[in-house]
């Protein structure tokens, strides 16, 4: 696991593939596209949902959803309470990564060709503006 994956600024699943997507293709000009975009895509998508991924593992031994606890104070059963707190932090993290494929699938796309080249002057024109 890389310094960067642990370390990441803000915290948003859907901010963090788009540093990661930059610096990795810049490093990877040689390669072809599915050598280059695979280990990428991969290394943000992990990245973009690494803090999702702890929250869950958190979620009911450290802390308690206001949610689930709401529930409690007011008389539903807690298996019924743990049940819909399952579902929301399912669907959380269902668009969490939703949202993180479709950035770093549609910054691959921006930055490479129709021959799956990289094209790093894209990279630039982005940066510019």
């Amino acid at each position: 696991m890389r310094k960067a994956d642990i370390e990441s600024p803000g915290g948003s699943g859907t901010s963090q593939p788009r540093p990661t997507l930059k610096k990795e293709t810049s490093d990877s000009r040689q390669r072809v596209w599915r050598g280059a975009a695979a280990p990428v895509t991969r290394d943000a998508l992990r990245s973009a949902l690494m803090p999702t991924i702890n929250s869950m593992s958190a979620t009911g031994l450290v802390s308690l959803p206001g949610m689930m606890t709401g529930q409690i104070l007011s008389g539903v059963p807690p298996v019924e309470a743990v049940k819909y707190q399952i579902l929301v932090m399912f669907l959380i993290a269902g668009g969490t990564g939703f949202g993180a494929a479709a950035a770093v699938l549609g910054g691959v796309y921006r930055l490479t060709d129709a021959r799956h080249r990289l094209r790093l002057d894209r990279l630039a024109a982005l940066q510019a503006t």
